[in-house]
């Protein structure tokens, strides 16, 4: 028979679970990604307006790029409170936060009334949103991986990971009505601030969802016995127990994340400047193709995840990077005929795959952790990687555009970001028959992984 800290929860339980991190997450992205769009295409005027327009986009993606620097950090702490006291607690924090933080960007003066003070305090703000969503990512996955039944958990898990473009749809929604009913004069002087300032009202909504959760029942056992067997030692840092007994698997989440991440905001960031700059699209009709291709991509998440449980994390995640790699060439080549139709087919297909690499993700670096250390182990992996990844692509993206004026190295970048995915994940070892109440060690160190068949079995 299954413990109570191992057995799933009733559906309906398991449900909610999953759409308060499902909320949570959309709503952190969309504080995120909003930033991300905005530098795209307004910041760059109101808060860097001596610069010439392409300095000016890359001043502006550089402050982009200052959140990502800040998540690492989020993940450090965040993940040590959270393997420490819970899941539940760090993820209001990051919430609050996140969204705290964003609502701030929306009241902020701009460079023509403040002067330099202006970017001074768009750049703080950004880096309490990156410190927020750095604890975020890898609480909201591990809620629902410690809850979910092990033989379904790269499904469920999955249902985080489309907070993400959920979060793009939701601001890239939000921007294109509001640059579909405003005057560019309108938009670019006060309309830019109304989605920021609409954060204020999801996080209340994101809060009360997240408050009436319950606790992992996995972290629970797994503190219950911690406590039993310490005898009152002190208990070793979190940190510390990642990088002695789990750095292979630091490293190789790094690896993993590397095409996922920099193809990621190549396909739906760095696009809105060289479509509209390069292919002679307009802003609307890039930010169009960028909504409907993020709603594609919340769509096939859940089924990626659900393949992972079938054939494995390592097949799925393996044919995302392959995919993403060889679409590089013909993305640019559909985006450079300035067609619509074009557009779309290639920010589409390049969000399906993707998808391969992300909807597996939760649970690949869920599985890989001990209980105690999994919040800071999934989080240091994922965040750090985020800062070689994700935080340069667009400023790499945008510079590799000014001095080439071609899309050639800004394919090969991904191309070799694919490169090492493939061999970090090639390398791994497939995590999907493990269980995750599996007992640890004094140190912390996990035994041998159990079968989740078997775990699921006891049910």
């Amino acid at each position: 028979m299954s413990s109570p800290a191992t057995a799933p929860p009733q559906p309906s339980n398991l449900r909610r679970i999953v759409a308060a991190s499902l909320i949570g997450t959309t709503i952190e992205w969309y504080d995120f990604f909003l930033y991300g769009s905005a530098a795209a295409l307004v910041f760059n005027k109101l808060f860097f307006p001596d610069s010439d327009p392409l300095v000016g986009t890359l001043l502006s993606f550089l402050t982009y790029a200052v959140g990502f620097a800040a998540r690492p950090i989020g993940a450090l702490v965040f993940g040590h409170y959270g393997d420490r006291l819970g899941r539940k607690k760090l993820l209001v924090l990051s919430l609050l936060l996140m969204g705290g933080a964003t609502f701030a960007i929306g009241l902020l003066p701009t460079h023509a009334t403040v002067g330099s003070a202006a970017p001074v305090l768009l750049t703080t703000l950004r880096l309490v949103q990156g410190f927020a969503l750095g604890g975020e990512w890898g609480g909201a996955v591990l809620l629902v991986s410690e809850h979910g039944d092990a033989r379904r958990r790269g499904f469920w898990a999955a249902w985080p990971q489309t907070g993400a473009p959920a979060g793009q749809l939701l601001a890239t929604g939000v921007l294109s009505l509001l640059t579909a009913v405003l005057s560019d004069d309108a938009f670019g002087t006060w309309g830019w601030r109304i989605p920021f300032l609409l954060s204020g009202v999801l996080v209340m909504v994101g809060l009360w969802i997240r408050l009436s959760v319950d606790e992992s029942p996995v972290f629970r056992e797994a503190l219950r016995r911690a406590e039993t067997r310490r005898g009152g030692e002190p208990e070793k840092p979190p940190l510390v127990s990642v990088l002695r007994h789990h750095w292979k698997d630091v490293l190789v989440a790094v690896g993993a994340r590397m095409a996922e991440n920099i193809s990621y905001y190549v396909i739906t960031a760095f696009i809105l400047v060289y479509a509209t700059t390069s292919a002679g699209v307009s802003k609307q009709t890039a930010l169009n193709a960028v909504l409907i291709a993020s709603a594609v991509h919340f769509a096939v998440i859940p089924a990626w995840g659900a393949l992972s449980d079938r054939v494995g994390r390592r097949p799925v995640y393996l044919l995302g990077a392959a995919g993403v790699g060889l679409w590089m060439f013909p993305f640019f080549s559909l985006v450079d005929t300035g067609s619509f139709g074009y557009l779309l087919l290639a920010v589409t297909v390049g969000l399906v795959l993707h998808g391969a690499m992300y909807a597996p993700q939760a649970a690949f670096f869920a599985e890989m952790f001990a209980t105690r250390m999994r919040y800071s182990g999934a989080s240091i992996g994922a965040q750090f990687a985020s800062v070689a990844a994700g935080a340069p692509a667009p400023l790499i993206a945008t510079a590799l555009l000014s001095d080439y004026g071609s899309s050639t190295p800004i394919a090969l970048y991904v191309i070799a970001a694919a490169v090492l995915t493939l061999i970090a994940v090639g390398v791994a070892k497939e995590t999907r028959h493990r269980d995750l109440a599996r007992v640890e060690d004094r140190d912390g160190e996990p035994a041998d992984a159990k079968p989740a068949a078997a775990a699921a079995g006891t049910v």
